[in-house]
This record gives structure tokens, C-alpha cells and sequence, in this order.
């Protein structure tokens, strides 16, 4: 007899996959969100975002012409972080700056050979749009820099001193310093969320509305074989549209895969579980498409764009935001995406993001399981 129950079970299971699987193949939206959705934001952000600040646009304003000064120029349009336009008078540049067309003014002053020459420490003057503060930052840091290469360089030159202590630079993980390398790591983690949350969260509440969920209800099918029945289909899913994402990383955008093919899997697998929860919990909630299609956006979406540490350092946002930011999946999952992909396997890493991301599933799955009440009404 137990037997007997076991296998009814299992068949009631697997025709509740069935069924799910068939209506996510016909339906055209589920289709657009899990793979041309994916496709179209990892080539936004891989082609169209980038954080790299090269080539920088400024006005480079030479008030007096003397080998010093013109050295310097040179030292300015050599680096590979500016473009430089040269003029003699900084108001040559004043409209191009206020326009947006120039990102800075360079100003070497009149009296800069004078005081280098008395050794009077010269000055240049820089003038940043602070509309943009990161880039004013870059400008300003960047301009210091070029200067201080200069003036080592002039330094060695004259007084031909020995060998001096010199600073070797390497960069861990991402010798290029491409912001791409870390950029489509991260976005595969908001296709995943759009993928798990927002799918999920429309095809149960569009079932709300239909009242093919009353319908199901009725039948001998549990609350729990139900809503495995409707997971395992767009867990299936969100793996799908995260190798698809992977493939295109590594052989379209270039991104370097230094990890496991099993520590991947195991850290999607593992998010899927939290955004699939939130996904069937938003749409027992609302039963309501458009509702639910808000709330996944709001409450998955946005904190993994803004919370999770994708685009924006957690460390320099406000405490209390800081503190939101644990509750959002993503925060865990980015993190360690970035490491398999530039750095490799550190599952001690991996582990503890996996467990915080069990535990988010976990609560997120038992309070959708007693919003889906067995009953009808």
C-alpha cells in the first residue's frame, strides 16, 4: 500500500513537470525573459558598460612655450589616459568644458619654467567638470600622476644617479584591468534573478488569474508536490540561461574561466533556490500579474543591481543600507561568480555564500508554501 502511494505520488509529480515544462516551451514570454532577455543584457553590459576611464577628453592650455613646457605637454599626450587638445590660453577651452565636450583643463602657467628652474616647486592648474565626480577624481589623479612620472624622469636625467629603488606593479586575477572581466561575471547574476524571480512570479500568479490554480487544488495534489512540480521546470530553466550567459562570456566577450565547471553549477544551483522562493512567494501573495511583475522588480531586481555590490562598492554606502544589503542573494552570488571566473575555486568562500543562500531559500519556500493554502477561496 505504501508502495502503492509512493508511486501515485511520482506520477502526479511528473505530470505536474510535464505539464509546466510544456506550457514554459509554448509560451513566447517565457522564452523572451529566459533567453533573449539574457542575450540582450550581457551584450549591454559587455559592450555598452564599462568602467575603464581611458582616453579621457581634456584641454591641455601651454600659456608659455619653452622646452620644459612642451616636454610636459609631451608626457600629457603620451599617456594612454588622456586625449589631449592643445591651445594657448585656457578660455579656449571654457565652452568645451561647460558643453560636456572636454572632461578637464590642463594648465601649464607662465611662470612654470621660471619655478622649476629656481626649484620654487611649479604648479599646474587643474580644472574638473565636478558634475561627475569619479571622473574629476580620474582627471585629478591621473594629471598628478603623469606629472610626478615627469618630473622622476627629468630628475634622472640631470643628476644620472645610480640605481635607485623602483616600484613593480602586477595586478592579481585581472592583469588588463578590464572592467569587463568583472562586469558580465556580475550580470550573469541579474539574469538569473530576472530569470528565477520575475518568471517565476509571473506563470504562477498568471495560473491565479486564470483559475487553472483553484482547478489544481482540487485535485488529489499536495501544496508541496505542487510547488515542486511548477520549481523544477524554470530551475531547469535558470541553468539553461546561465550556461547560454557562460558560453558568450568566455568565447564572445573574452572573459577568462579559471575555475570548475562544478563549482558553477553548485553556486547557480544554489541562488536559484532563493529566487525561484521569492518568485513563487510574490505570486501567492498578489495573484496578480502585473503586481507581481512589480514587486519581483522592486524587491529582486533593483537590490541586486544596486545592493549587491555589482556596480556600486557595499563598503562605501550608508550603515544601515550596508545592512540590507545581506538579505540580498545576489550579494553572495556575484562575488563568487567573479572568483570562478578570474581567480578559481576557493570553496571556503564558496561554501559560506552557499549556506546563507540555502538558508534565504529556505524561509523564502516555507512562507510561499503557506501562502499557497490547499483549499479553494
Amino acid at each position: 500500500m505504501r508502495s502503492e502511494r509512493r508511486q501515485a505520488r511520482l506520477r502526479r509529480f511528473a505530470a505536474l513537470v510535464r505539464k509546466e515544462s510544456f506550457q514554459a516551451v509554448r509560451d513566447p514570454s517565457t522564452i523572451l525573459i529566459a533567453f533573449v532577455l539574457p542575450v540582450i543584457l550581457l551584450f549591454l553590459f559587455g559592450y555598452g558598460v564599462s568602467l575603464d576611464t581611458t582616453s579621457t577628453r581634456v584641454g591641455l592650455a601651454i600659456e608659455e612655450s619653452t622646452p620644459i613646457t612642451r616636454d610636459l605637454a609631451a608626457s600629457f599626450q603620451a599617456s594612454r589616459y588622456f586625449s589631449v587638445r592643445t591651445g594657448n590660453d585656457r578660455r579656449e577651452f571654457a565652452d568645451d568644458l561647460v558643453s560636456g565636450r572636454l572632461r578637464g583643463i590642463l594648465v601649464i602657467p607662465a611662470n612654470f619654467t621660471k619655478d622649476h628652474g629656481a626649484g620654487n616647486h611649479p604648479q599646474i592648474q587643474v580644472i574638473v567638470d565636478g558634475s561627475d565626480p569619479n571622473t574629476a577624481n580620474f582627471v585629478q589623479n591621473y594629471a598628478q600622476g603623469a606629472v610626478s612620472n615627469w618630473e622622476r624622469q627629468r630628475q634622472a636625467e640631470m643628476s644620472r644617479p645610480g640605481p635607485a629603488i623602483s616600484v613593480s606593479a602586477r595586478f592579481w586575477f585581472n592583469p588588463e584591468l578590464a572592467s569587463r572581466n568583472f562586469l558580465v561575471p556580475g550580470s550573469i547574476a541579474i539574469v538569473m534573478t530576472l530569470v528565477g524571480t520575475l518568471l517565476t512570479s509571473l506563470v504562477v500568479a498568471r495560473e491565479w488569474e486564470r483559475g487553472t490554480m483553484e482547478a489544481m487544488m482540487a485535485t488529489p495534489v499536495t501544496a508541496a508536490e505542487l510547488l515542486a512540480g511548477k520549481i523544477l521546470p524554470y530551475f531547469i530553466l535558470g541553468l539553461t540561461a546561465m550556461t547560454l550567459c557562460v558560453l558568450l562570456a568566455v568565447f564572445l566577450f573574452g572573459v577568462p574561466f579559471r575555475g570548475s565547471v562544478s563549482a558553477l553549477y553548485a553556486l547557480s544551483a544554489t541562488f536559484l533556490v532563493p529566487a525561484l522562493g521569492q518568485g513563487l512567494l510574490i505570486s501567492a501573495a498578489t495573484k496578480n500579474q502585473f503586481l507581481a511583475s512589480q514587486l519581483a522588480l522592486i524587491t529582486a531586481f533593483l537590490p541586486a543591481f544596486l545592493l549587491s555590490g555589482f556596480l556600486f562598492e557595499i563598503n562605501s554606502m550608508p550603515t544601515v543600507i550596508q545592512w540590507i544589503t545581506f538579505i540580498v542573494p545576489a550579494r553572495y552570488l556575484i562575488p563568487s561568480l567573479q572568483t570562478v571566473f578570474l581567480a578559481g575555486d576557493i570553496w571556503p568562500m564558496f561554501l559560506r555564500s552557499m549556506a546563507v543562500m540555502l538558508l534565504m531559500g529556505s524561509i523564502l519556500f516555507v512562507l510561499a508554501a503557506r501562502s499557497t493554502r490547499k483549499r479553494i477561496g
